[in-house]
């Protein structure tokens, strides 16, 4: 696996934000269930997408020269 440093900090703080927002959604979904708040547990669940749809495009990314 090669490592670009020229890249590293962006790719680092892309996938920091991935992992922020699957936590954030992960407790703001569990939050809105525990309340029973739809307006929560959708919020939480689009978190979830998003942190999930940033990892994915990052692999993508990183695999597409294979």
């Amino acid at each position: 696996m090669a490592v670009y440093a020229e890249h590293t900090p962006i790719f680092l703080i892309k996938k920091f934000a991935a992992v922020i927002f699957l936590l954030l959604g992960l407790l703001i979904t569990a939050t809105g269930f525990a309340n029973q708040s739809t307006s929560l547990a959708v919020i939480g669940a689009l978190m979830l997408s998003i942190g999930v749809l940033l990892l994915v495009l990052k692999v993508v990314r990183r695999n597409r020269g294979r």
